[in-house]
């Protein structure tokens, strides 16, 4: 036994001094990358500020813009966003070379260690130009005085030993390089996507540790504390768009609506917060990229129907609450100009995905599309949670997934309880 442990200590030791090895070759690397040779431009900058959709985590809710403070739940406990202002509490003294460190290394000025929910796996691909013109724009914005909230992880995560190891597993430094094999627009696309937007941050699959595949896995998975799934964008059946048009997605990603498509949940926040900000150029580019994903089917349990009583008492809610916007067949409503107002619940893949979580978030919470310029007054949907009690929702979203011409399975209360326990944010 005591053999063993000594072993065991010395595999540790040895581990330790493996992952500090490789940080310090790491940050060598880092540290060798030269600044940009030009001015960085402002516009520039306030335009890549919205690529990656700063303000989304690092504005706290009914607090001021990039002024920190919002709370980030993870499976590990909560982090609290760092103020991006100029202030002495936030990056006023930071030069091009520190704010290099933190994008591409995950390194504050001083040294430490970022936590991953900063997306370093994404923001290491950013250009150096790009940074420092990123840079440029936020030391231009108002300084606000707002201290950054100490994280809340359980022991050892938040420990700089860990996020060693975390990064000696996870993380390799480098910018994006091209693919030869794909041309400009794709690889604009992809360097977009797989960095300063870090669309995998939210879509990948992640293990116990929190680690993934990689910027360009897009597997997708449950969101730590939100109660929505990221639906997987390899799959078709999921949120794939291999089967897209170039416009519909463009439009989606610009407007957050497309022909019987609306952006919800988290998802309608990115595109308030970024992808309507895209120009056309950007916006081709990350649908060409997106469109050519690898499909990959998601894992599916094999569907349990409901019994003949859940399935009677969803038919009847669906008819008192939901047909008469949605239509008594699911097809949904069109407005006076033919648009679509209520989209149709008949072959909807929120619907029938493998996880009923973001259904069940729906009813609970309620739908309300992104108000954008290109369609700025979506319709909406009211909030259930107060009108269905755990037995009624699960026979409503069970209804729905196996009625239309559906057959994804039924969900019972204990499902519906635990996507709510899940839902530890508001």
């Amino acid at each position: 036994m005591k053999r063993m442990l000594v072993g065991l200590a010395l595999l540790v030791a040895g581990a330790v001094a493996a992952a500090f090895a490789l940080l310090s070759w790491q940050r060598h690397l880092s540290d060798d990358t030269p600044p940009s040779r030009t001015t960085p431009d402002l516009k520039r900058g306030a335009y890549l500020a919205a690529v990656g959709n700063c303000a989304g985590c690092h504005t706290a809710r009914g607090g001021q813009l990039l002024a920190g403070g919002r709370a980030i739940p993870t499976p590990f406990g909560t982090v609290f966003s760092s103020n991006l202002t100029p202030h002495a509490s936030g990056l006023a003294g930071w030069t091009a070379d520190d704010f290099w460190g933190a994008l591409h290394f995950g390194r504050s000025r001083d040294g430490r260690l970022l936590v991953p929910a900063h997306p370093v796996t994404n923001t290491t691909l950013v250009t150096r130009e790009d940074a420092d013109a990123l840079h440029a724009w936020l030391q231009a914005q108002p300084p606000v005085d707002a201290p950054r909230r100490a994280h809340e992880l359980r022991w050892p995560y938040g420990s700089q030993l860990a996020l060693a190891g975390w990064r000696a597993l996870n993380f390799r430094p480098g910018v994006y390089r091209p693919d030869a094999a794909q041309d400009s627009t794709w690889n604009r696309g992809a360097y977009l996507t797989q960095g300063l937007a870090h669309c995998s941050a939210c879509h990948a699959a992640r293990d116990a540790l929190g680690g993934d595949r990689g910027p360009a896995d897009f597997r997708g998975g449950l969101l730590a504390g939100l109660g929505w799934v990221a639906p997987s964008l390899h799959d078709p059946l999921e949120a794939g768009v291999q089967h897209w048009t170039d416009e519909t997605l463009r439009r989606w990603l610009r407007d957050g609506h497309a022909e019987g498509h609306t952006a919800q949940g988290p998802m309608a926040e990115v595109v308030l917060g970024s992808t309507t900000a895209l120009d056309d150029t950007d916006l081709a580019a990350m649908s060409r990229y997106l469109r050519s994903l690898p499909q990959q089917a998601a894992e599916r349990a094999k569907p349990v129907r409901a019994d003949a009583s859940r399935r009677e008492r969803g038919a009847s809610l669906y008819r008192d609450h939901c047909a008469a916007c949605h239509g008594a067949q699911g097809e949904g409503r069109r407005d006076d100009s033919g648009a679509i107002a209520y989209p149709a619940l008949a072959g909807s893949r929120l619907v029938t995905q493998a996880s009923a979580a973001n259904l069940v978030r729906l009813i609970e919470r309620g739908g309300f599309g992104p108000a954008t310029p290109g369609h700025p007054r979506p319709y909406g949907m009211p909030p259930f949670a107060g009108l269905l009690g755990p037995e009624d929702l699960a026979a409503l979203a069970s209804h729905l997934r196996e009625s239309f011409g559906h057959h994804a399975g039924e969900v019972d209360a204990v499902e519906v309880l635990r996507l709510r326990a899940a839902a530890t944010q508001r």
